[in-house]
């Protein structure tokens, strides 16, 4: 310590820059098939993905008329847990609806 001038350190500050990156958007989509009636549908679309009674006719209706449809848009782990939680649901009822997630 004597050989240095008084007030120094002999160690050197480096600037360091944090960033905070927004997470990664999926959708979440629910697909087509001939078995699962649309009545189960809208109700699995209210108790999964919080959507009203209007919303989650209009989005089954999607589902019903071009195949899949919009159920929302999460981070991965939420997405990928409504996944499923849809496709847990509906194995249980002994339906073979499917969600599927895509990222945004």
């Amino acid at each position: 310590m004597a050989d240095q001038a008084p007030g120094r350190d002999s160690e050197v500050l480096e600037r360091t820059d944090t960033k905070t990156v927004e997470p990664s958007m999926w959708k979440v989509l629910l697909l087509n098939d001939d078995y699962t009636p649309m009545e189960f549908v809208v109700d699995l679309l209210e108790a999964v993905f919080d959507k009203s009674p209007a919303e989650a006719y209009r989005i089954m209706m999607q589902v019903h008329h071009t195949g899949r449809g919009l159920c929302g848009v999460y981070p991965f782990d939420v997405a990928e847990t409504r996944v499923a939680r849809t496709e847990e649901i509906a194995r249980s009822a002994g339906y073979p609806l499917k969600a599927v997630m895509e990222e945004e």
